[in-house]
Formats: structure tokens, C-alpha cells, sequence
């Protein structure tokens, strides 16, 4: 497993205001999967990760808690985004974090508009960092997917399963629905792996902090509404092989004056194989048969 990147953009650290007793800090609450990273190698590793190729991306923090990982980020950014659904952390950060550069924005990151978030900060492009939830993790990344052209690249804290979902290969178990539709837009990288003591509260799991460099047709894909639905069929029924799993396309292939059979055989896909034992490559290809006008 690769190490942490190092680096930064060169800038001094920023004197802030210590941080709060432990036993004065907002309590973590069940109902927002809240568990805060406390480990300050770990945060700092994240944060130098995170910023360490920023060129003039607006740097949007999802989810800050107490500001652990907030600190290590305005010490080497202009400006800092943070979004934060809890309103009890919010006045917190606001408080300790008394900083100019700094916004808090109080919401649900699932709500909130980033094209708009990204055109306030007069910015074309966005990096987004944060120790997500385990709740809303792949919410999140297909939010992220959904705005590959505007995010460059995203860092991420997230549960060690998930994360190794992301990386899997065709043939995997773990390689599953988000693998490809994620596959097809981004690179992905599990950079380190962070023990469960380095919570509080301490989760069930371990966390795998990961960096998803987007490529809007990293895999080309011109219709992107029909690749996503051929996907999400097969992964459906993951069980059944393709040739069950795929049944509900009939209607659009009947449009195109094809059967199920037919169009498997241009694509040079074997019906009787399951979901996850095809590529990215394969369901493109598969998505370019059905639809070649795109």
C-alpha cells in the first residue's frame, strides 16, 4: 500500500487559537455518523496530501466536526470552504476558528449546489477533502461523480471496506456498482489506512483514506444516461448472470431494432457471466452498441 504524499503549497502556518479542553468539545452524534479523527499524523498527512496540487481549485472541506482536520488545511490554502450539517459544530467552528479565510457553510453536503458553491468563489474547478461519514459516503461519490467536470480531485477519509470496493477488479466480490460508474470518470487511490483508535467515538471499522483524481471520459462514454442504467441493471440481480440481469433493457434495445443476444454478441460480452466479472471498458463498449449515434 502506497505511503501518504508529501508536500505542500509553501505557505507558513497561521497562528490559530489552541483548541478546546476535550471534555468542553460538541459531543459526536449517533444520528450523523459522526466519529472524529483525533490522530494529528494522520490529519496532517491528509491535509499535505489534500493540498498538495490545489494549482487554483477552491478547496471545499465536507463534513469539519471540531475543526481537527480544518486547522492543517487553512495553515497551507488562500481559502477553505467547510460544510457542516451539525448546527452545534457549526458555532463551534465559528468560534474557534476565528479566520478570514475560512467560510462555514451550515448543511447537508447532499443539498448543497456545488456548481453555485464553485462560481461564489469565483472558481472553475473544486477539490473536495473531509473524514466522511460512513452514513453517506456513497451518496457522496455519486454526487462527486455527477460533477467530475468540476471537481479535479477529491480526498478522502472513508471506511476501509468502501474504499477498497473503489479499487477492485473485475472478477472481485467487492467490485460492484459504484467501482464502475466511479471507474468510468476518475482514477482511483488508496493512499494509507487508518486504525480504529484514531476515532472517538471508535468505530466498528477501519478507515482507508483515498484520492479520486476525476477524468470526465477517462473511459469514453457519450451516453452516460444509458451506461448508467445498462450498470445499474446488471448490478441489480448481481447474482444472475447477464443474460437474466439485462432483461429489463429490452425495451430501448427493441427501439434500436436489437435483441439482447445481438447486441451482447457486437459488444463481445458473454451473457452468461455476472456483474462484476465485466470491465468499465466492456459496459462502454456494450453502452456504444446499443447506442452508436452518441
Amino acid at each position: 500500500m502506497a505511503s501518504a504524499a508529501t508536500g505542500s503549497c509553501g505557505l507558513k502556518r497561521q497562528s490559530m487559537p489552541p483548541p478546546r479542553r476535550r471534555d468542553s468539545l460538541p459531543r459526536a452524534r449517533k444520528r450523523f455518523g459522526q466519529h472524529f479523527l483525533v490522530d494529528n499524523q494522520a490529519l496532517e498527512a491528509i491535509a499535505m496530501l489534500a493540498t498538495q496540487d490545489i494549482e487554483q481549485d477552491r478547496v471545499v472541506e465536507i463534513g469539519p466536526g471540531r475543526g481537527a482536520l480544518t486547522r492543517p488545511l487553512l495553515a497551507r490554502v488562500h481559502r477553505l470552504v467547510a460544510i457542516e450539517i451539525d448546527r452545534d459544530l457549526v458555532a463551534h467552528l465559528q468560534a474557534e476558528l476565528d479566520d478570514p479565510k475560512l467560510q462555514v457553510i451550515e448543511g447537508d453536503v447532499l443539498s448543497v449546489d456545488l456548481g453555485a458553491l464553485a462560481a461564489s468563489e469565483n472558481s472553475q474547478r473544486i477539490l473536495v477533502t473531509g473524514n466522511l461519514p460512513y452514513n453517506i459516503s456513497a451518496p457522496v461519490l455519486f454526487k462527486l461523480r455527477e460533477h467530475a467536470q468540476l471537481v479535479r480531485r477529491a480526498v478522502l477519509t472513508l471506511q476501509k471496506e468502501v474504499a477498497e470496493r473503489l479499487v477492485a477488479q473485475p472478477g472481485n466480490r467487492q467490485y460492484s456498482l459504484v467501482t464502475v460508474l466511479l471507474g468510468q470518470c476518475a482514477h482511483v487511490e488508496i493512499h494509507f489506512t487508518i486504525p480504529r483508535g484514531a476515532f472517538r467515538p471508535v468505530p466498528k471499522v477501519e478507515s482507508a483514506v483515498l484520492e479520486i483524481c476525476f477524468e470526465p471520459q477517462r473511459v469514453p462514454v457519450q451516453n452516460l444516461q444509458l451506461f448508467e442504467r445498462i450498470v445499474r441493471s446488471a448490478f441489480s440481480q448481481r447474482r444472475k448472470m447477464l443474460r437474466n440481469s439485462l432483461q429489463s433493457l429490452n425495451d430501448v434495445l427493441k427501439k434500436r431494432g436489437l435483441n439482447l443476444e445481438e447486441a451482447a454478441s457486437r459488444a463481445n460480452v458473454d451473457l452468461t457471466q455476472r456483474a462484476e466479472n465485466l470491465s468499465v471498458e466492456q459496459y462502454a463498449i456494450l453502452t456504444r452498441v446499443i447506442d452508436p449515434t452518441h
